[in-house]
This record gives C-alpha cells, structure tokens and sequence, in this order.
C-alpha cells in the first residue's frame, strides 16, 4: 500500500458544524456596533464522530453486504445525517419500512464503507491510491459531488505517483466507465506523455486492448522512437496473447515507415509475432520500404504521404529534437542550436536542418508588439513584466526543405511525487516561429515551482517534419 495519505475537507455537514458551533454576540454603544464569535466546531465535529463510534441515538442500521453475501458489515448510523449529506439516502430511508437499510456494494468498496460513512459524519476523509476508485465509487453512488470532485483531483494529481503495479491504466479504465471524463482524459494524457517510462514499467502488460489502440493511434505519444513502441507492443501479445483480430489491428496501428529500413530488415527476420502477423501488415511495409527508397516528392504524386503511417510522434531521438537544460531561467535570456534530419524518409537520411532556439523568461507579450513597433523597435525586446518566451527558427535556407514543413513541439518536465514528468506539452504551428501560450501560468521566480528541477528548466524541443502531399495523378 503505498504510504502518503491525504485529507480531503469537505462536505456539507462541516458547513452545518460551523452554522451550529459558533455562536456571535453584538454589543452595541453609542451606535458603534462590534461583534465576535465563538466556534466550538472542532468539538461538535468529535461528538458527532463519537455518535457514530458509539452508536448511540442510532435510528437505523447499515446492513452492508457483498454480492457473493461472503461478507456483512453492521453500521449503527442517523438517518438526519444520512439524508442531510446524501439524497441518494434520503429517498431510501423516506422509503424504508424497518430500521434495517441492506446495500449491496461491491468487495472493494465494501472495505472502504465505515470509512465513507464516518466522512458524512465528519466531513473529512484519509485517502491513498488503492482506495481511491472504491471511494469515488461510493461518493458517484450516494450522490456527494463535492466528495467526487476532491477524489478526481486527488487522482489527477497521484497519476505519477509510484504503486506496486501501476495504478494510471486501471483509473483511465474506471473512469471510462463511470464517465469521469476529466479523470479519463488526466490519465490518458499523462500515458500518451510519459510512454517510455509506462512501456518501461509492469503496468504496460495489464492495460486493456481498448486502451492500447487508444494509445496506438495518438500522433502526440512521447517516445524514444517507433521502435521502442513495437518492442513494447511485441511484449504485449506474447504476455497478453490475445485474439488475431486485436494483434493484427493493433500492429497496423505501428508507424513502420517511421522505421529505418535496417531495422525493418531486422524486425522481419527475428521478430516472432511479426513472423507470425506479416500477412497482416505485409502491405504497410511495402509501402515504407518504398517511402525510404524513393524520393518523397516523387512519391507524393502517388500516394497520400500525409497518413498516420507517414507521420512522426513526439520522438526524443536526437535525430529529432535536443533536451535543453536552462539553469536559473529567470536571470537572462540563453540561446542554443541543434540539428535535425530534414525527413523520416531513408532518402533524406543525409540531409539535416540546423535550428536556432532563443528562451527568454520576460519577453514582450504579443498584444504590446505592434505598438512598440510603432515606436521605432525593430525588434521586440525583453521588459520587466514580460512572459517567458521561446522562439525556434531555421538556420538552414528554407530552399534546402522543399516540399516539407515542421511542426515544432517544445515538452516541459516537472518533479511530481520525486519523478521526472511532462508536464506541458507546446506545439507551434508551422509557419509560426513560437507559442504566445509558453509557460503562461508558470511562476519559475518561486524555489518551490513545479516547473523547476534542481533550480532548472527542464525542456525537450522536438521537430517533426511533414511532406506536403502534392496533387495525385494517376497512370
């Protein structure tokens, strides 16, 4: 179990403590008016919890069994307290013709009930990742919004949190289910932005199928390369050994072309499982073969090069990108380059793009450039007051890319539970030189920033080059 617990306050039973435990006096002279107050509600709160240890007023009983009735909780309760912090209780206990109120509840929330119930009592709750689904369970049946939402936010914020075998993919899956569409989205973005790490880990053998095409199909997955994600995927049907129509689907979704032709060569002749599926696939990797093998301009005449099978991810290779390390961010502005090879395409394996990165952590805003133009500056310049910025421009004459564009993607990392993250990820359209939404919320003068490891912003600049496809003719 893992050890760090949290408390979440809420409730409306503590805003009913607090109406009940304070009491005010005025005292008026001489038409000035002063007041006071004295709260008592820490101890209100201890009786009403001593109400529930002890049992004592009890109206009603709490018959909590299991489905397979292998195991029974009693829990002497109050019906005012239940109705007042539930309406799902209130209409069952209007409805109740005994003392005794029997819920059936699953196993895992079964072990988790006495201490739902005594939330309602006290208004706060222990949490830690294995009962997080099971509370939330609760909270989503009995109707305690407030109770939910704290639990959502105790998730999103735990996703990179360490559990013996991995607990991201199995609340992406809950909350698919119980329509929890910001946890659903939280965990599936930090999969998709943390995929070396997940296909490194023991979760990456217990995720569904359903989520593995999920995941396949995202162009925005932050990898090594498309080879670290077929040795994960290979890894994955031999453990999982699922039914041919999901191996076959799910190894279509790889990005071959993304492959270097000496690496295709290598998967075809000793990988198993694509020994075993390569009739299924045998038409994508004739395809890349034929996207290394000719030029891309020329193929563009024939074929749709801007389908998912040509499209890079957010690969860290360096062949595609640099991680940046800006010690001090905020004393001045700091400049780097890098290359990156002009296409995924074996024909332009030798050709390679220069690009010039500047970082400044108070450049002027967008909205104030046109007037400083105005004013005689060439150039927008940094100010006091001014937003972090970054800009990436080409060094290399844009004649030498031809037929190819760039989407430039600027990740940031972050410290979360003592693990390297990404916490955002930038993207930059293509005929723009830089993002006016970069580290807009970011506060990298606080020691304590998440942004900041060590005192360092952590960035990885990415490069993914795109053929423009040309009209299509036809012999």
């Amino acid at each position: 179990m893992v050890k760090q617990m949290v408390w979440i306050h809420v409730g409306r039973l503590v805003a009913l403590c607090l109406q009940l435990g304070a009491a005010a006096a005025v005292d008026q002279d001489g038409g000035s008016n002063r007041g006071y107050a004295i709260s008592h509600t820490l101890a209100l709160v201890q009786r009403l919890e001593a109400l529930l240890v002890q049992g004592s007023g009890s109206d009603v009983s709490l018959r909590v069994e299991t489905p397979n009735a292998d195991e029974v909780k009693v829990i002497q309760a109050h019906s005012l307290v239940l109705s007042l912090q539930s309406p799902v209780f209130e209409e069952m206990l209007l409805s109740l013709n005994s003392s005794m109120l029997v819920l059936k509840e699953s196993s895992d929330c079964a072990a988790v009930f006495e201490k739902f119930i005594r939330y309602l009592y006290c208004g706060e709750i222990s949490l830690c990742l294995d009962q997080a689904t099971p509370l939330h369970k609760l909270a989503t049946k009995y109707q305690l919004l407030g109770l939910q939402q704290d639990i959502t936010q105790y998730m999103t914020q735990n996703l990179a949190q360490d559990s013996p075998s991995g607990h991201v993919a199995g609340w992406y899956e809950y909350a698919l289910q119980a329509g929890d569409m910001t946890l659903r989205d939280s965990c599936l973005q930090y999969l998709a932005w943390n995929l070396s790490s997940v296909l490194q880990s023991r979760e990456w053998a217990t995720i569904s199928s359903r989520l593995l095409m999920t995941l396949l199909q995202r162009s925005d997955l932050i990898l090594q390369s498309e080879m670290e994600l077929f040795a994960a995927l290979e890894a994955w049907i031999i453990q999982n050994e699922p039914d041919s129509l999901t191996a076959e689907n799910a190894l279509r979704a790889v990005r071959y072309a993304m492959i270097p032709p000496r690496d295709l060569f290598r998967l075809q002749t000793q990988s198993a499982v694509l020994a075993r599926y390569q009739e299924s696939v045998r038409d994508l990797l004739y395809m890349s073969y034929q996207f290394h093998s000719a030029p891309p301009l020329h193929m563009a005449k024939y074929f749709d090069v801007n389908c998912s099978l040509f499209m890079p991810r957010n690969y860290l290779s360096p062949v595609w990108g640099s991680l940046w390390l800006i010690s001090n961010p905020t004393q001045d502005d700091r400049s780097t380059n890098f290359q990156t090879q002009l296409g995924p395409s074996g024909h332009d394996a030798s050709k390679w793009v220069t690009w010039n990165a500047l970082f400044s952590p108070r450049w002027l805003p967008l909205s104030m450039r046109s007037m400083y133009m105005e004013m005689g500056a060439m150039q927008p310049t940094p100010v006091e007051g001014g937003r972090p910025r970054i800009i990436i421009t080409p060094a290399t004459s844009s004649a030498d890319f031809a037929g190819v564009s760039f989407q430039k993607t600027v990740l940031v990392m972050a410290q979360q539970q003592g693990k390297v993250v990404v916490k955002h990820v930038y993207n930059f359209h293509q005929s723009t030189e830089e993002n006016g939404d970069f580290l807009a919320e970011a506060d990298l003068y606080c020691r304590t920033s998440e942004y900041l490891i060590n005192s360092s912003l952590f960035l990885h600049i990415v490069v993914k080059p795109l053929y423009q496809t040309l009209i299509t003719t036809k012999n």
